[in-house]
C-alpha cells in the first residue's frame, strides 16, 4: 500500500507521521515544492521509526511526481493556510491553481489512485478535483466533515465533561464555519442522547463552539490547526487502505442524495477499498433539511468563483 501526500507542511508532516504509526502502509511518498523540505521532514520522521515501532517507509521529494507513481491513495494538503480573521473562503484564488496542478499531475503517474483533498475551501477544492480530473465520484473524498466531527466530539465531552471515547456525534453540511451542521439530536453519550445529560442552552453553545472550532485555533495558533486534521486524513486512508467500511462524514460529489446536484458537500459515507462505497442518507427534520440547503447555498457562491 502506496499512499503519496503532497504538501509536506504542518498538516501534511502530522498525516504522514499518523499514517506511518499505524503501520498499515509499506511507503508514504512526502512531496513538496520548496527544495528539500520534503525530505528533511521525511528524515526526520523515519529517526522515529524505532522509537514509535513502525516499519513504513517515508520518502521525500522535492515536486517530481513520477516518485508518486503508482499511489493506491493521495493526499492533496498544499496550499497556503488560514491566518487570523481570514476565512477559508479567501483561499480561493491562490489555493484553486495549486489544487488543479497538483491533482492532474497526481493522476497522470497514479491513474488508479484514490484522492483525498484537505486544502480550503475543501468543500469547492474537492468540487474542482471532480472537474480537473474526471474521476469517477467514488475516488474523490473531501476530508472536512472527520474533522469537525472530532472537533464536535471534543466539545461534547468537555461539556459532559466525560472521555471522549463516551460520546459520539456527526458533522454534515459545508467545512466552513457557518455552514457545518453538528447533529446535536442524534449525538449520543454511550447510545444515551446528550439531550439526556445538559441543558439546551449548553448544547446549543457546544454546537456554536463546534463551528468556529478552526478559526478558534487559528486566532490562537496564528494559523491553521494540523494535528486534528493529520488524524482526520490518517483515519480516511486507513478506513480505504484496510478496507474498514467505516462511516465517516466526507464531502462527497451528490447526484441526487439529499435532493442535491453538482455540489460537493459533506454527509455520512462508507469507505472502504473502493474509496466512497456508499452515500447514507439519514433522516433530516424540516430544520435540518434548511439548515443543509443554506449551507449548499454557501458552497455553490464559492464554487461559482471557480
Amino acid at each position: 500500500m502506496k499512499v503519496t501526500v503532497v504538501g509536506a507542511g504542518a498538516v501534511g508532516a502530522s498525516c504522514a507521521e499518523y499514517i506511518a504509526i499505524k503501520d498499515f502502509a509499506s511507503e508514504v511518498v512526502l512531496l513538496d515544492i520548496k527544495e528539500g523540505f520534503a525530505e528533511g521532514k521525511a528524515m526526520d520522521l523515519m529517526q522515529t521509526a524505532s522509537l514509535n515501532g513502525f516499519d513504513t517507509k517515508i520518502t521525500g521529494v522535492t515536486n517530481d511526481y513520477s516518485k508518486t507513481a503508482n499511489s493506491d491513495i493521495c493526499v492533496i494538503t498544499s496550499g497556503i493556510p488560514r491566518k487570523p480573521g481570514m476565512t477559508r473562503e479567501e483561499l480561493i484564488g491562490i489555493n484553486a491553481g495549486i489544487v488543479k496542478s497538483v491533482s492532474s499531475s497526481l493522476i497522470a503517474h497514479s491513474p488508479n489512485t484514490i484522492l483525498i483533498v484537505v486544502s480550503n475551501p475543501m468543500d469547492t477544492m474537492t468540487y474542482l478535483a471532480h472537474k480537473a480530473t474526471g474521476l469517477p465520484k467514488h475516488r474523490i473524498i473531501g476530508m472536512g466533515g472527520a474533522l469537525d466531527s472530532a472537533r464536535f466530539k471534543y466539545r461534547l465531552g468537555e461539556a459532559l465533561n466525560a472521555p471522549i471515547s463516551d460520546v459520539d456525534g456527526m458533522v454534515i453540511g459545508g467545512h466552513s464555519d457557518t455552514g457545518m451542521i453538528p447533529l446535536t439530536r442524534l449525538a449520543t453519550r454511550n447510545s444515551v442522547p446528550v439531550s439526556k445529560f445538559m441543558s439546551s442552552e449548553r448544547l446549543e453553545q457546544v454546537k456554536e463552539d463546534t463551528k468556529v472550532g478552526g478559526a478558534t485555533l487559528t486566532k490562537l495558533l496564528g494559523t491553521s490547526a494540523w494535528y486534528a486534521p493529520g488524524a482526520a486524513v490518517s483515519g480516511l486512508v486507513q478506513a480505504i487502505a484496510c478496507d474498514q467500511n467505516k462511516m465517516y462524514p466526507c464531502s462527497v460529489f451528490l447526484e441526487g442524495e439529499y435532493g442535491m446536484n453538482d455540489i460537493c458537500i459533506g454527509v455520512p459515507v462508507i469507505l472502504g477499498r473502493n474509496g466512497i462505497e456508499r452515500i447514507v442518507e439519514i433522516e433530516l427534520t424540516d430544520a435540518e433539511k434548511t439548515n443543509m440547503q443554506e449551507s449548499a447555498d454557501a458552497v455553490r457562491k464559492v464554487n461559482d468563483l471557480l
